[in-house]
């Protein structure tokens, strides 16, 4: 812990810590308390932004400092406000790496792996990053960071109490699920929010911290006013048989669509590494190509609020719409490609309902359109949203708590299955999972397999060895080694390398003579070292059909260190396995 966190979060007195860690309820009020400093963080986070929207564009007048409601703006002074904020960020971004080289731990990839632990500073860092990037008018979204900052604090008040790791895991999540529903003024989709993203699953005993905490978020933004002017979406009626085929057909496209844009991030992100020039000059090469597509059209700034509001008021026609989604597709990949940070959740909304309107408007023709352009731009909306940030539930509640609209339920809930499946079948990853492979991390979700990988071959291994010289002749070390003296021996060379098990049985099944030992050794070439986690060492039990194998320091000195048998390694693999079950049935309390 860092002197910084602790003088922000000193550790609770211990009567509370033992409040907290026995009752549901006073970790609920906990989280509650998570979920108020969340909402706190959505208001001061989004003023911020709208403060520098409004300075540094030099237009008054802006609904609520939303960039993407404009019609024009000035061209000279959004190209250079775009190019300078971009140098700004590279040479902020360098500066960070010179103070702090390790990469900052997102929600999912703590929860996945660190058991819910994160920084404070670390993400402070990165709020200060997104406010830049989006203040500046960079096409992404503020709910990178609002997520970011609301976990962190979630982790960091959780470890001041000293709770459990699967408790400070719910911490986490509901602090995130309280940032997304401040933001979008949805609780409930706030709630899944954190359940599928950030926790990775649901169960009865983080069902309670995660709404309180979703409702405090909400209510803060609500009691300082800062709630953001709800969409205007008119009434979508409800959808005719032909409508469902074509709110299938709308989901597909635009999954595939999703699937273009996740791809395309990847490969201006790899065009901007193969860039000449020193790191710090990308942001600002990207800002100016952005800045240069705004003048066109300033509703690819920001995250596009105010633009989606237009599509819902049947102010884009389907021409507008294809070339609004191309620029606000472009400049999105630009941005997160050249080193802006922020995220895709908000602009992906407005991407599918571009989408929508556009495939609802080709399938017209063909009597399958979904029965109003309304609907279309939902589905599209519910689609390319499941698609990008992977999270169906989440998608679903907040169409329902945005639109109000119960007929449209069953539209929504077709898009997101058939999105979800389009994408896991064809590309495998969401946007986060994606950009996690990408980095060699084999996380899919925030399911926690961070026990897998500190179970390690060290942690299990028996020190103790019994050795022998492989050129030891069989008749002395069956008078060295009785039956019922050991179960196995370890052969080394003659310099003391590893070179094979013998078993005892198998020692004595031979007649007493001068050949060497050695003739009898198994699994020479099948080690173990410290490092290999417990899956890993069960694959190597399946594949070389041991019974227990050797621990070497590393395969190339081979020096011997211990030995883990399969029935050990499958009891503690089982015995974890059999507490993740029990923690996400809510009955950790219950006796095994």
């Amino acid at each position: 812990m860092n002197r910084f966190q602790a003088r922000l979060f000193p550790h609770a007195p211990s009567n509370l810590r033992t409040l907290v860690r026995g009752n549901e309820i006073w970790l609920s009020v906990l989280a509650g308390f998570v979920g108020l400093l969340s909402g706190l963080c959505v208001f001061v986070v989004t003023h911020l932004t709208f403060f520098m929207h409004r300075l540094l564009f030099g237009v008054s007048g802006m609904s609520g400092g939303h960039l993407s409601g404009l019609t024009v703006l000035p061209p000279l002074r959004t190209v250079a406000v775009l190019t300078g904020g971009g140098l700004v960020i590279g040479l902020f971004g360098v500066m960070v790496a010179q103070i702090m080289p390790r990469s900052p731990v997102d929600p999912i990839e703590a929860n996945a792996l660190h058991g819910g632990r994160m920084s404070v500073r670390d993400s402070l860092v990165i709020v200060c990053q997104t406010v830049l990037s989006n203040g500046v008018g960079g096409s992404i979204g503020l709910e990178a960071g609002f997520t970011q900052i609301a976990a962190a604090f979630g982790s960091r008040i959780g470890r001041s109490f000293r709770v459990r790791r699967e408790d400070l895991r719910v911490l986490v999540g509901a602090g995130a699920g309280a940032a997304i529903g401040a933001a979008f003024d949805a609780p409930v989709a706030g709630a899944f929010y954190a359940f599928e993203l950030v926790i990775g699953s649901y169960s009865l005993g983080s069902l309670s911290p995660v709404a309180v905490a979703a409702l405090a978020g909400v209510g803060v933004t609500r009691s300082l006013g800062s709630v953001p002017p709800g969409i205007v979406i008119p009434s979508p009626g409800t959808l005719s048989w032909e409508g469902t085929a074509g709110a299938v057909i709308i989901s597909v496209l635009t999954a595939l669509t999703a699937i273009g844009l996740m791809f395309c991030v990847t490969q201006t992100e790899a065009l901007f590494r193969r860039m000449p020039g020193p790191v710090w000059l990308r942001p600002a090469v990207g800002g100016l190509i952005v800045g240069g597509l705004a003048t066109l059209h300033p509703s690819v700034l920001s995250a596009g609020h105010e633009a989606m509001r237009a599509v819902f008021a049947g102010n884009v026609t389907a021409q507008m719409a294809v070339v609004l989604l191309f620029l606000k597709a472009l400049t999105s990949c630009l941005c997160i490609g050249s080193g802006f940070r922020g995220g895709l959740f908000f602009a992906s909304l407005y991407l599918g309902s571009l989408a929508g309107t556009i495939y609802g408007t080709l399938l017209e023709p063909l009597g399958v359109a979904p029965d109003s352009a309304t609907a279309c731009a939902l589905v599209g909306m519910s689609a390319m949203a499941v698609a990008v940030i992977g999270s169906p539930m989440t998608m679903i509640c907040l169409m329902l708590e945005l639109t109000g609209s119960v007929s449209m339920s069953g539209a929504t809930l077709v898009a997101a299955v058939l999105s979800l499946l389009t994408v896991r079948r064809l590309f495998g990853y969401s946007f986060a999972t994606w950009r996690f492979h990408l980095r060699g991390e084999s996380i899919r979700s925030a399911v926690d397999i961070g026990w897998m990988r500190s179970l390690n071959v060290r942690r299990m291994m028996r020190g103790q060895v019994r050795t022998l010289p492989a050129d030891t002749p069989v008749n002395r070390a069956q008078a060295m080694f009785p039956l019922g003296s050991a179960q196995r021996i370890v052969l080394l060379d003659g310099e003391g390398h590893y070179d094979g098990i013998v078993h005892l049985a198998d020692l004595h099944a031979v007649p007493a003579s001068q050949t060497p030992i050695a003739t009898l050794a198994l699994f020479r070439n099948a080690m173990l070292t410290p490092h290999m986690n417990i899956r890993e060492a069960i694959e190597l039990f399946e594949k070389a059909e041991a019974d227990a194998l050797v621990v070497v320091e590393d395969p190339q000195s081979r020096q011997v260190i211990g030995t883990l048998t399969e029935q050990h390694a499958l009891r503690r693999y089982a015995e974890e396995l059999e507490r993740s079950r029990r923690s996400l049935a809510g009955d950790e309390s219950l006796p095994t």
